[in-house]
């Protein structure tokens, strides 16, 4: 497992991985209320991302970031 320092790095191999594998791959998202933060991964079974976010301005990138990826998973492409 890989922890991305970067959000923008994130994003990009999470896009990446998800468009290259649709059927395989599964995005969760886990809010660790002692530490306050939210970690998120992105897996296909080969290859994990994970990113820990936290501050404030993250929450925003994140649900932007969640919409476009439910969007790919909506889209008949």
């Amino acid at each position: 497992m890989v922890f991305v320092r970067s959000w923008e790095d994130f994003e990009v191999a999470a896009e990446n991985m998800y468009l290259a594998n649709p059927k395989k791959c599964r995005y969760t998202m886990k809010y660790v209320h002692s530490k306050g933060h939210i970690l998120l991964k992105i897996t296909d079974n080969v290859k994990c991302v994970q990113y820990k976010a936290e501050n404030m301005p993250d929450l925003k990138k994140i649900e932007k970031f969640s919409g476009n990826l439910m969007g790919h998973m909506a889209s008949n492409e």
